[in-house]
C-alpha cells in the first residue's frame, strides 16, 4: 500500500466512524473551504490546507511524501525520540520498517489538535445538552487546552525521523472515532443493569480483557458494582477531556454513567457532585480498541506486517 493511501483510509474510516454522523464530519471539511477562501493571500502561506481533505487536525503524515510503498508498520500508542531510533535499530538488524505509525499527535498534528474538541459540542448536542450550553462550555476548555499545547516542544520526534529517514505519521481522532463508536453501540445494544454488568461487558473485548491482567483494565471509580447504570454515555474522543462543568448538564440529559479512557481529579470531582457514575475503561487499553479496529480495515485494503511498540498489542477482529 502507498502511504497516501493509508492515511486517506485513516482519514475516511475516521469519518465514517464518527459519533456525530459522517455528514457532520463532511461540514467540517465545507467549512475550511469556506474559511480558505475568505483569507487574504498573506494568510493563505500559513493555512494548514490538509483541513480541506481531513476535518481532523490532530491527524498527519508527518515525515513522507507520500507515494512511498508500505509492507512493514512499526505501530505504537506514543511514538517519540526512543520509539524512533528503535525502529531505525530494528532497521539496522533487519526488519525492514516502512512506515511508523503513532496514535498520539506528534509534530503539526500535536500543535493543532485543539481543534477536533469542537466536535465535542456536536456531540454533546446529540445526547441532549442544548447546542448553545455546549458551545459555551467547550469555548473556555478549547482556549485553555491552546494555551497549554503553545509552549511545547512539539517537533522533537519528527525532527529524529526526518534525519533517520523513517516515515512517520499519526492516527489520532479517527481511532478515537472508532472506538467510542464500538463500545456505545456494544452499551446500547448489550443496556447492562449495573456497573457489573459495564466492566464484565468491557472484559470481554480482548484488549481490555489484557489490560485488566496487567492492572490496567476497567474500574469503577464512581459507583460500585451493584449500582445501576441507567443511559450509559461513552466519552472517548474529540481530542482530550471536555469541560468540567458538563456533568450537570450530562445529568439533566438523562445521563447516568459516563465510560470514559481516563478523567482528571477535578473533572472526577464533578461529575461526584452530580452523582454521576464513572466507569474508566482505560486509557491504552481503549487506545488499543481503535488502532486495531482501523489495522484491520487497512489490512482488507492490502497486506501489512505489523509490529507493535510502545503500549499498543495487535489484536485482529478480521473473520
Amino acid at each position: 500500500m502507498k502511504l497516501i493511501d493509508i492515511y486517506r483510509g485513516v482519514v475516511l474510516f475516521g469519518m465514517e466512524n464518527d459519533p456525530r454522523g459522517r455528514e457532520s464530519a463532511k461540514k467540517e471539511l465545507l467549512r475550511a473551504k469556506n474559511e480558505y477562501e475568505k483569507m487574504c493571500p498573506k494568510d493563505k502561506e500559513f493555512y494548514d490546507r490538509e483541513k480541506l481533505e481531513n476535518p481532523y487536525s490532530d491527524t498527519r503524515i508527518l515525515i513522507g511524501k507520500g507515494d512511498e510503498e508500505i509492507k512493514t508498520v512499526l505501530v505504537g500508542v506514543d511514538i517519540e525520540v526512543g520509539e524512533i531510533v528503535l525502529a531505525d535499530r530494528l532497521n539496522e538488524k533487519g526488519e525492514k520498517i516502512d512506515l511508523v505509525m503513532a496514535h498520539h499527535p506528534e509534530g503539526l498534528a500535536l500543535a493543532g489538535f485543539f481543534n477536533v474538541m469542537y466536535m465535542q459540542v456536536d456531540i454533546l448536542n446529540k445526547i441532549g445538552v442544548p447546542i448553545n450550553v455546549a458551545e459555551s462550555l467547550m469555548h473556555d476548555r478549547i482556549r485553555e487546552v491552546e494555551r497549554k499545547v503553545m509552549p511545547v516542544n512539539h517537533t522533537r520526534a519528527v525532527d529524529a525521523a526526518r534525519l533517520l529517514g523513517i516515515n512517520f505519521m499519526n492516527c489520532h481522532t479517527p481511532a478515537d472515532n472508532c472506538v467510542a463508536t464500538y463500545l456505545q453501540d456494544l452499551m446500547d445494544k448489550k443496556k447492562p443493569n449495573t456497573l457489573g454488568d459495564i466492566v464484565d461487558i468491557l472484559r470481554e473485548i480482548p484488549e481490555y480483557n489484557a489490560a485488566a491482567k496487567q492492572n490496567a483494565g476497567p474500574k469503577i471509580t464512581r459507583g460500585d458494582n451493584s449500582s445501576k447504570a441507567g443511559k450509559v454515555f461513552v466519552d472517548m474522543t474529540g481530542g482530550t477531556e471536555g469541560s468540567k462543568d458538563i456533568f450537570k448538564k450530562l445529568s439533566e440529559a438523562g445521563v447516568s454513567t459516563i465510560v470514559c479512557m481516563h478523567l482528571s481529579e477535578e473533572h472526577f470531582k464533578k461529575a461526584k457532585e452530580e452523582h454521576m457514575n464513572v466507569v474508566i475503561a482505560g486509557h491504552i487499553a481503549s487506545d488499543n480498541v481503535g488502532l486495531n479496529i482501523v489495522l484491520d480495515e487497512l489490512e482488507k485494503k492490502g497486506k501489512l506486517k505489523i509490529l507493535s511498540c510502545s503500549g499498543f498489542k495487535r489484536f485482529s477482529r478480521k473473520k
